[in-house]
């Protein structure tokens, strides 16, 4: 599909709803494998409207709106969903139990697993809850000295 007929297929019928649901639970790993592995031009694979359309149906949300604001409500695909409902549901069997004795000492485990696929040091990794809180850190770590300028520009929040 070409994104320019992308406001018309938002226009498809009630019936093929069925379908695309389907569509959007399966093979997210395939399409990030195709990505990755891609040895082709950027231009080719920019222009790959199969493997976009695949990319879009991954995601569950209502296609009679276009969110034009990604930047702090940017949605996450089905699959991530289910999982984070599964957690949400797992970790509400025994908060405590499951937060303190289950889930805290994971996050050595996972910060370690990131920074080996990163290929750096455990320390060099931070887990966070978002981008925002990040990028605070981040600029909250500067040692700004009297006189130092700071440039920057309005996109940020």
């Amino acid at each position: 599909m070409e994104r320019r007929h992308f406001l018309q297929s938002l226009a498809l019928p009630v019936m093929g709803l069925p379908v695309l649901g389907a569509l959007k639970f399966n093979a997210l790993n395939d399409v990030l494998d195709q990505i990755a592995s891609y040895r082709g031009t950027t231009e080719a694979l920019v222009t790959n409207e199969e493997l976009w359309f695949r990319v879009q149906q991954a995601f569950t949300v209502d296609r009679s709106l276009i969110n034009l604001n990604n930047g702090g409500v940017s949605p996450s695909p089905g699959i991530v969903q289910e999982a984070m409902k599964r957690h949400l549901d797992f970790s509400n069997t025994a908060p405590v139990y499951t937060m303190w004795q289950i889930l805290e000492p994971q996050r050595e485990t996972v910060r370690a697993s990131i920074a080996r696929m990163q290929g750096v040091d455990p320390e060099e990794i931070a887990l966070t809850r978002n981008a925002s809180e990040s990028l605070q850190i981040l600029q909250q770590g500067f040692d700004l000295k009297a006189g130092d300028e700071v440039l920057t520009t309005t996109q940020d929040y």
